[in-house]
């Protein structure tokens, strides 16, 4: 069976070659009984790549069972995967089979399993080990047959140094790791899970399949997908459910896209260069406060010289926190008017801070003017390689009359 049949019989849909040698891992990992353990963001498939182990396995003809650790409450995990004997606690009434006892011979995966309570992790590590393992309520060690498959979007190294996993088993469960890329990752699958999921939703909802024009495809490409293909799917079934027209372009697209946020909170938008890096996103709004100081200061330099009617259009510049609604934006103190008549020297200091103004303004026209032109006027494409979002784009293109 070859990498295709896979996909195939699992439906898997991508081609990427870091989505095919995670598959090929899996089928190499399968025939024997070490543990695996499969990293990758949510909504990657993680859940996919356990199956596939457990039927190209000998166990193949043995339970298969599923557990989502996160799901469980840390009160009652213990019982769920080891079993209990009755009256070992409140509600108790009868003894019960754990999943390791049910799942003997077969196979286990143990989703999220870094939202295990350290104590149950004590406890997995002994089954690890030894293949034993204890009800809750007894004293009587029982013995299992079974093959453990673990899966975490968590980054396990944070969460030993933190100590909410044990190291020991990490190593453990980690004998054979399978990395799932995330779809950003994956960019040459995008459109064709896109396609995927429309067909897939016009069926199901009788109606016309929703196609994704040329600069909408690109859009698409390029967005970060935080939540990988389950984001994908979800917005595709928006899409084919709340728009009329089936033939989608890049505006239509744009309102089903949040802008993504890092772990910090600062938007991200990846352009060709990739994700804008931490000191880039820092330079860039240093450099938008010194333009609106220096803003401010051309105004008060031009009140100085007598330039006292400020109009909606002077103030354009100047950021919504510092407007005031019915206000002056600066209030001038008598002393400050008196100095209308300044020495030639201030004037030349000032005129310098207006011409610096200036040439901010310049380069920021001259770097909109050739990103757009690297894209050939395509200004998702544009926005991304300045780092700023389309809205932000469109409207310096405005305020600076750019022609595209």
């Amino acid at each position: 069976m070859n990498i295709q049949d896979i996909k195939n019989r699992f439906g898997i849909i991508g081609n990427s070659p870091l989505l095919e040698r995670a598959i090929d891992i899996a089928m190499q990992v399968a025939p024997t009984d070490l543990s695996v353990l499969i990293t990758g963001e949510s909504g990657t498939g993680k859940e996919v790549f356990p199956q596939i182990i457990h039927h190209l396995s000998a166990r193949k003809h043995g339970q298969y069972i599923a557990v989502n650790c996160g799901a469980i409450p840390a009160g009652t995990i213990d019982s769920e995967l080891f079993g209990h004997e009755k009256g070992s606690f409140t509600g108790a009434h009868e003894a019960r089979k754990g999943y390791f006892e049910v799942a003997n011979g077969g196979t286990i995966f143990l989703d999220e399993v870094a939202e295990l309570p350290v104590e149950t992790q004590a406890r997995l590590l002994r089954v690890l080990e030894s293949g034993e393992y204890i009800r809750v309520g007894s004293s009587k060690v029982q013995k299992t047959n079974v093959r453990i498959v673990a899966a975490t979007n968590v980054i396990i190294s944070e969460a030993i140094g933190k100590g909410k996993f044990r190291e020991d088993l990490y190593y453990r469960l980690n004998t054979v790791p399978i990395r799932v890329p995330a779809l950003r990752d994956r960019k040459e699958d995008i459109t064709i899970l896109f396609r995927k999921f429309a067909a897939d939703f016009a069926s199901k909802y009788r109606m016309p399949t929703v196609k994704l024009k040329e600069e909408a495809e690109k859009l698409l490409i390029d967005y970060y997908w935080q939540g990988n293909v389950r984001q994908l799917k979800n917005i595709a079934e928006q899409i084919s459910i709340i728009e009329k027209t089936r033939d989608i372009n890049a505006d239509t697209l744009q309102k089903y896209l949040p802008e993504t946020t890092s772990s910090k909170g600062v938007a991200i938008f990846k352009g060709e260069g990739g994700e804008l890096s931490e000191r880039e996103l820092l330079y860039k709004v240093m450099f938008d406060m010194r333009k609106e100081v220096s803003d401010l200061k051309r105004i008060v330099f031009g009140m100085l010289q007598g330039n006292t009617n400020l109009n909606d259009e002077s103030l354009e510049n100047i950021s919504p926190d510092v407007q005031m609604s019915n206000k002056p934006v600066v209030q001038i103190h008598p002393s400050i008017i008196s100095r209308t008549a300044v020495s030639s020297e201030e004037n030349i200091h000032h005129h310098e801070e207006v011409q610096e103004t200036l040439s901010l303004e310049d380069k920021e026209i001259e770097m909109i003017k050739k990103a757009l032109e690297k894209y050939k006027g395509r200004r998702n494409k544009a926005a991304k390689e300045l780092g700023i979002s389309e809205r932000t784009l469109y409207r310096k293109i405005t305020r600076y009359g750019i022609e595209e």
